[in-house]
């Protein structure tokens, strides 16, 4: 089964949150329903621009906690690499 590492985000370039999960669909549906972290429903976090899957909830939240010291510039490299256009991966993982 394993566990995702996501980010969240407003918009290309806006507001980041990066969370882990194993249940990556059922996740983003909490946050774009206001039920996820506080600080997506504050800042309006509904599209998923990345989203990574490791084999065991230990390793996601290890990639999670080390992620979150990145410096800004690091994580939105992460996402151009994966996501250019900043689309919103939430069809290709819920399809």
């Amino acid at each position: 089964m394993g566990a995702w590492v996501y980010i969240m985000s407003n918009g290309a370039h806006g507001t980041l949150y990066i969370g882990v999960t194993s249940d990556l669909a059922a996740r983003v549906c909490a946050h774009r329903e206001g039920r996820g972290s506080a600080f997506c429903r504050k800042y309006d976090l509904v599209r998923l621009v990345y989203a990574e899957h490791h084999d065991t909830i230990i390793d996601a939240i290890a990639r999670e906690k080390a992620m979150k010291k990145w410096k800004r510039q690091w994580k939105l490299r992460l996402i151009r690499q994966q996501n250019p256009d900043w689309l919103d991966l939430f069809e290709t993982i819920n399809a």
